[in-house]
């Protein structure tokens, strides 16, 4: 008998999970979720779990806010949630031209109703106690942002998976994707999936896979310019200064260092601008003691606090740092029917959730309402995987180039 179903999706990350259960929800019908290894083992249960609504630009900023709203109304919908924090966010400016780009950016935020609000130095102090009181100029503030649970997101999407009749098949890979000349004869249209357990008949497929996308796209036959690198995060040692219900998280923009609450003490991470494209999982340790001086001229209670745990791990980027979402396309610029591609690039806590509705908006109905993603699509980068648009200028310092 013919294996078939209504929607495959490829990868069981945060994107991957929740587009299932958003596809199934719909009543789209069958949806099989292929991944080669575990559920939510990559990237998805190592981050740091940051969630913003402000973003650098209108399209990421709609994200952000639906984000934060549905792992708000995680509990009531599916009976289980990602551990959403609100604790609040600072977006620190050190230099006068991190000021600059900040008032400017607080403004668009605004405009676009963001209930955010610039801090002047003395302000930021008030508003995070432990932060150092020079070596600054204050920054952007959101009382509403947060973070989740990275574990306790996996738990969440693979129950709500489960409840939704989603059937997730692991440790099976995606091998091919089968088409077939499009209805009048132009173009293409899937037809189906090759796996390593067999091949499914479907006219839907979305692609996710963070950091590993951009071979997931080799196999499809496309190019998908998602590169990867690595991204470290620590804890501290507990003290007092942390053992608070809540405390704004910070960004120092400028370094790539944020930090937030973390059992009584410190998680903070960071990625090296000089990193070199490509998958890692070891420890830089000379750059981690600069990332350690950093923060405790910004945070000087953290200057004599021992060292937890610490991990690093493979993110996901894309040239421009901001979001791919929307049709599949060939190398010679041919859309492939019933073929989507979901990335967050490397925000894949932050802005996975509102990806996830749109690819799977777009699989189901052509279309979305959550935001306009005309200009998140793969057709807005070159044959080297050079972007039109501006980078969106909140983003840890990831590489401009995908290999």
């Amino acid at each position: 008998m013919e294996d078939r179903a209504d929607l495959v999706v490829v990868g069981a990350g945060t994107i991957g999970g929740w587009a299932s259960v958003f596809g199934a929800s719909a009543g789209i019908g069958r949806v099989v979720v292929l991944e080669r290894d575990l559920a939510g083992l990559g990237a998805s249960s190592r981050a740091a779990g940051i969630v913003r609504a402000q973003g650098g630009t209108p399209a990421t900023v709609a994200l952000g806010r639906w984000s934060i709203d549905f792992y708000r109304g995680q509990a009531a919908a599916y009976g289980t949630d990602s551990g959403f924090r609100e604790l609040g966010y600072l977006i620190l400016a050190v230099t006068r031209e991190d000021e600059r780009a900040g008032r400017e950016r607080v403004a668009m935020q605004q405009a676009d109703g963001l209930d955010v609000r610039w801090l002047d130095a003395a302000e930021a102090v008030r508003t995070v106690p432990t932060l150092a009181r020079d070596g600054h100029r204050g920054g952007s503030y959101l009382e509403t942002d947060g973070h989740i649970d990275p574990p306790r997101n996996v738990r969440a999407y693979s129950l709500a998976m489960q409840a939704a009749g989603v059937e997730l098949r692991e440790r099976t890979a995606f091998l091919a994707l089968r088409t077939a000349p499009a209805d009048g004869g132009a173009g293409r249209r899937v037809t189906g999936v090759e796996t390593s357990g067999g091949v499914i008949a479907t006219e839907r497929v979305v692609l996710t896979g963070g950091p590993s996308l951009h071979a997931v796209g080799i196999v499809a036959g496309l190019r998908i310019p998602v590169g990867a690198v690595r991204h470290t995060v620590a804890v501290t040692e507990s003290d007092s200064a942390f053992e608070v219900d809540r405390m704004p998280m910070v960004f120092d923009i400028g370094e790539g260092l944020y930090w937030r609450l973390e059992e009584g003490g410190l998680l903070f991470g960071w990625s090296d601008p000089n990193d070199a494209p490509g998958p890692a999982r070891s420890i830089d340790w000379l750059y981690y003691e600069a990332m350690r001086s950093r923060l405790a001229a910004l945070v000087p209670v953290t200057r004599d606090l021992g060292l937890r745990r610490i991990w690093a791990a493979t993110i996901d980027y894309t040239p421009d740092h901001l979001p791919i979402v929307g049709p599949g396309v060939s190398p010679d610029g041919a859309t492939i029917e019933g073929l989507f591609v979901a990335s967050a690039g490397g925000h894949g806590m932050m802005w996975g959730p509102a990806v996830a509705r749109v690819a799977a908006d777009l699989a189901i109905d052509g279309t979305t309402s959550l935001v306009d993603v005309t200009e998140l699509g793969l057709d807005r980068f070159d044959a080297d995987g050079r972007s039109r648009l501006a980078s969106d200028p909140i983003a840890l310092p990831f590489p401009v180039a995908t290999d």
